[in-house]
């Protein structure tokens, strides 16, 4: 069995800590339809397109 040779610090502990918590940002792309920026496999919140039927009617 592996057994740590020194204490790892309070520094290294932590760094590692955050970078693996850390958030990632969701998947954008370009709405076909009207070319907004949407999250990728959600109806567009401008037009209310998804894969090129209206799903929703946007209140203008």
């Amino acid at each position: 069995m592996a057994v740590p040779k020194h204490k790892a610090s309070k520094a290294r502990t932590r760094r590692r800590r955050v970078i693996n918590s850390r958030l990632t940002l969701g998947t954008f792309r370009t709405c076909p339809n009207c070319g907004n920026t949407m999250v990728s496999h959600q109806v567009c919140p401008k037009c209310g397109f998804y894969r090129g039927k209206q799903i929703l009617n946007p209140e203008d």
